[in-house]
């Protein structure tokens, strides 16, 4: 895809606990209306990377910036505001709620109704009310599960609950849209469709950051790749560059990239 104006930078970030070092000085950029993937094996950096972009961690130095703007210190909720939503490897909805209400939750995020709005049923309370229902109807159509938004949460299958909480996250209103590990537990069929209803997402003018084991969805979906490794970033380039990049094959197969052949 052509080059667009970068959305979120990572820039020259080093996260330390303790004497570990998660991430050593890794720098790469997201630019609007792109798939963008972050992989590695485990142990490389990539959930500690994730968590430092939407506010979970601090970097020790470096910095990360959203729109040009400088996301250190914020607290969670005012990087949502700004415009970033996550999903999480473990399934975090609301069981007891309908799916549709679990949208609505999402909307919440940038409701300016009040407290006394709410109580007195205000026509504003209303009428947000409504928009937010209509808007939560919507992306369950995207995500393929409307006919569902009166059943209980926790009464959905494992491939639409991770569908809820795309919707759920889509709900806040993001320019970014970070997707953590949603093919976990997914047999091959349920990553066809994922695959599908990522680019149906990004088609809605969503930019998609992807953090996923599958290797094969993610050479499918993805515009671009950065790999990391140990904490470090070994490879940044299209999904045909990377499948044929000797470090980021060494660093999943476990072998010497200078090994000789025998």
């Amino acid at each position: 895809m052509p080059d667009t104006a970068k959305l979120l930078e990572v820039d020259d970030v080093t996260i330390r606990f303790g004497g570990l070092t998660a991430l050593d000085s890794v720098t790469f950029d997201i630019r609007e209306g792109e798939i963008l993937g972050l992989i590695g094996p485990n142990g490389a950096g990539k959930t500690t990377c994730f968590n430092v972009m939407t506010g979970v961690y601090q970097a020790t130095s470096g910095q990360v910036r959203f729109d040009g703007a400088p996301l250190a210190k914020l607290k969670r909720h005012k990087i949502t505001k700004l415009g970033i939503a996550r999903t999480f490897q473990n399934i975090r909805l609301f069981k007891s709620m309908t799916v549709l209400e679990n949208v609505m939750v999402g909307a919440d995020a940038h409701s300016k109704v009040g407290f006394w709005d709410a109580l007195l049923r205000t026509p504003r309370h209303r009428h947000t009310e409504e928009e937010s229902t209509t808007r939560a109807k919507e992306l369950l159509k995207i995500v393929g599960i409307t006919a569902r938004h009166d059943e209980l949460a926790a009464n959905l299958s494992y491939g639409d609950q991770r569908r809820l909480e795309i919707a759920r996250a889509m709900a806040t209103g993001p320019k970014l849209l970070c997707l953590d590990e949603p093919a976990a537990g997914f047999n091959p069929a349920e990553k066809v469709k994922l695959m599908d209803l990522i680019r149906k997402v990004r088609d809605q003018g969503y930019t998609v950051l992807l953090i996923e084991h599958d290797m094969r969805l993610v050479m499918g979906v993805t515009d671009r790749i950065v790999v990391l490794e140990f904490g470090r970033k070994i490879a940044e380039g299209a999904p045909e560059e990377i499948r044929d990049n000797p470090a980021v094959i060494a660093a999943y197969l476990g072998v010497e990239e200078d090994e000789d052949a025998s």
